[in-house]
């Protein structure tokens, strides 16, 4: 009895401080509900803005970390980011209850999540694209309007609007160049529309090493390419499965979303089917300029996309078994951050070298150390010889094996390389010509004329 009776107790208080509220939340509902969070949990929280939308919204960042707005390293950054089409609103939602689990769970002292927030710096975007949102719930979920608000305030489809990269890996795959971190054209600040500025300038800025961007109008997870090797052909768009070099790495992600889900995995569901629950995006139609290829092209970031509702603006009475069915896979697939090898690149004095190029045999993509030195590359389990280089140091080659756990410590210590020049010869001067050679030296040349002489005597075998 008294066992029974601390159990309610605990249950009344968890529904005492932490009242989930099933229910869509516009712009500055949204705005105090991050910040309520905040407030509840603030010493692993931190509300930032990373930029404006065309009317002037905020586009705001709930941050969950043991040291709120630092970078720990070895301690890798992981994103949510929702709402990218304004009337695909589940994603929104989700990411709000997220918020508000993490805290309560927290502070009740659920293990599992305090290693997540002690040992992972979380940032959650319920919103990319607060102008669509607004357009598309003022029209609410029972319209025929399938497509209002989708794209933002200057009529955008934000997914359709990053620079285009994948013609470069493209042709840098068949003909030799970068396989990472493509550089952006010297104008692309004034191609993109203000949200897609405000992301990119914001990926640029953090080290992010998993990311899932969260959609609806389907239930399945795409993983990278979404642009097939051939966009075009003869005017149609063509779709074909497009790989990465990181191909069975990103299925794995996908499934381990798709599995966790209530029925995504099912592979049934609105009327398409995903066997196991997902697909490479290129082969379910072929999309150029989106975030998540622009994700691993440019950054060191492996992002998926998540489709998770069939209805784009689901009804409110839906919310509750969405989030149940959701709930499980968003916290698993933020654990898959902990996977691969990591480690500091350092120099002969322990002082941390940035922009290191991690390579790993057999695999044509690299990444890149960060400000402080640490670097983070997913990998499945299996045997790996990964070589760090950077300019003016000397590559140092490892072999790893890696096990189906957490990360494996690899840490690289670069050597200055010595530039060893040529000596050049100098014309023979009267000082120098009668100097015989050092005595060291004489007799492996009399050793060469001996053995010529001798040949010489015997005439040929």
């Amino acid at each position: 009895m008294p066992h029974l009776f601390s159990i309610f107790l605990h249950l009344l208080f968890f529904k005492l401080v932490a009242p989930v509220t099933f229910r869509h939340h516009r712009y500055d509902e949204l705005v105090r509900m991050l910040y309520k969070v905040h407030n509840e949990c603030p010493y692993i929280t931190r509300v930032y803005s990373i930029g404006r939308s065309v009317k002037g919204r905020h586009l705001y960042v709930l941050e969950f970390s043991d040291y709120p707005g630092t970078h720990e390293p070895l301690e890798p950054e992981v994103k949510y980011v929702g709402n990218m089409h304004g009337n695909e609103v589940l994603g929104r939602e989700l990411l709000l209850q997220l918020s508000e689990f993490l805290c309560e769970e927290f502070r009740n002292g659920n293990q599992r999540i305090v290693r997540l927030v002690e040992g992972t710096r979380i940032h959650i975007m319920p919103s990319m694209n607060p102008d669509g949102y607004e357009v598309a719930a003022a029209q609410g979920p029972d319209t025929f309007g399938y497509l209002v608000g989708r794209n933002n305030a200057n009529g955008v489809d934000l997914n359709r609007n990053f620079p285009d990269l994948n013609t470069y890996i493209y042709y840098n795959e068949k003909n030799g160049g970068p396989n990472h971190h493509l550089p952006l054209p010297d104008n692309w600040k004034s191609q993109v529309e203000p949200e897609t500025k405000a992301v990119i300038q914001w990926i640029r800025s953090f080290n992010f090493v998993l990311s899932a961007n969260l959609h609806g109008g389907a239930v399945v997870a795409n993983y990278p390419y979404d642009k097939s090797f051939e966009h075009r052909v003869r005017g149609f768009r063509r779709t074909a499965n497009t790989p990465t070099p990181d191909d069975k790495l990103f299925q794995k992600l996908a499934k381990v979303y798709s599995y966790a889900h209530g029925w995504m995995h099912q592979g049934w569901n609105c009327g398409d089917y995903f066997p196991d629950g997902i697909t490479n995006g290129a082969s379910w139609y072929s999309l150029s300029k989106g975030m998540q290829d622009f994700n691993y092209l440019h950054t060191n970031c492996f992002e998926i996309t998540l489709e998770l509702s069939c209805d784009k603006f689901p009804r409110q009475e839906e919310l509750q078994r969405e989030w149940l069915g959701n709930r499980e896979a968003l916290i698993q697939f933020l654990e898959q951050v902990h996977q691969g090898i990591k480690g500091m690149v350092l120099d002969e004095n322990y002082n941390n070298v940035a922009n290191a190029v991690i390579s790993v045999s057999g695999i044509n993509h690299d990444v890149t150390s960060g400000d402080h030195g640490d670097y983070f590359r997913l990998l499945l389990p299996g045997t790996y010889t990964v070589t760090a280089t950077a300019p003016g140091f000397d590559p140092e080659t490892l072999i790893v094996t890696v096990g189906p756990g957490e990360p494996k410590l690899v840490n690289f210590q670069l050597k200055r390389s010595i530039l060893q020049a040529t000596p050049k010869r100098k014309a023979p001067n009267s000082g120098h010509r009668n100097k015989v050679l050092p005595k060291k030296v004489q007799p492996q040349a009399a050793g060469k004329k001996e053995l010529k002489m001798k040949q010489s005597q015997r005439g040929p075998a």
